[in-house]
């Protein structure tokens, strides 16, 4: 593991990083058991991962730790993903201030049961002034759901004459986003080796790289990543520009 650490450029570490944790229910199932089993093991290589991006020294982090779809689960398997939230949120709020992590979150939130939702408010509030890494849970989070809401809020302000329609621009949607106040994504990840965006975050990585490992998430540890970022840095970022106009820009 200290050999690829030793491989990572600290000048060229992904500003923003993105995960889509799956896998949990699988892991369980290899192990024989329910899938609440991986759900419950699958926080462990959340802490792994915080750690780890708050030791590199990355700004952002995103998870997408519940989907406007997942509700269509078992209710069983809800119950505990919402149970293990509130507990997860509990327990890590000592470490949070330890190492000055600030706790955002990005979905329709009130769509929440109401113990996780203020659980969650209650933890924002209380890091809401650290400034080392920024960990954003998305929970009840849908790319095209928030979408619709970006149109909805801009169409509301062009209606009122708040806005004129040729005033729209990036800027404007950026400004509307749930994400408004965190950079676009530069490296996402997804585990399990499906890969798929699953409606997560649409707009924010039009240009980031996509990394996709078929490591379970319960098994996504500190080595794993690191390869994931190595794969980022040896990787030429042009944003539309040729190789050559990369090149002039870096000498």
């Amino acid at each position: 593991m200290e050999e690829l650490k030793s491989q990572i450029d600290k000048n060229k570490l992904p500003n923003h990083i993105a995960i889509i944790m799956d896998g949990n229910g699988r892991w369980a199932k290899q192990q024989g058991k329910a899938r609440v089993f991986g759900h419950k093991n699958g926080v462990s290589s959340v802490r792994s991962t915080i750690e780890t991006c708050t030791k590199l020294g990355v700004d952002f982090l995103t998870l997408y730790a519940f989907s406007t779809e997942n509700w269509n689960r078992p209710k069983l398997e809800v119950k505990t993903l919402m149970s293990i939230l509130v507990s997860s949120l509990r327990k890590e709020l000592k470490t949070f201030q330890k190492n000055n992590i600030k706790l955002m979150a990005i979905g329709n939130l009130d769509g929440l049961p109401e113990k996780a939702h203020n659980e969650l408010k209650d933890v924002i509030e209380k890091t809401k002034n650290n400034n080392a890494l920024t960990l954003t849970l998305a929970l009840n989070y849908g790319a095209r759901d928030e979408i619709v809401n970006v149109i909805k809020n801009i169409s509301k302000k062009v209606v009122n004459n708040n806005l004129k329609a040729e005033e729209i621009n990036e800027n404007i949607i950026n400004n509307h986003l749930y994400t408004f106040s965190l950079p676009d994504v530069d490296l996402m990840i997804r585990t399990s080796g499906e890969k798929r965006i699953s409606n997560f975050l649409l707009w924010q990585i039009a240009y980031a790289e996509l990394y996709f490992t078929d490591t379970l998430w319960p098994d996504f540890k500190e080595a794993n990543l690191y390869a994931a970022i190595i794969d980022y840095q040896n990787r030429e970022r042009r944003f539309g520009k040729t190789s050559e106009q990369i090149e002039k820009i870096n000498e």
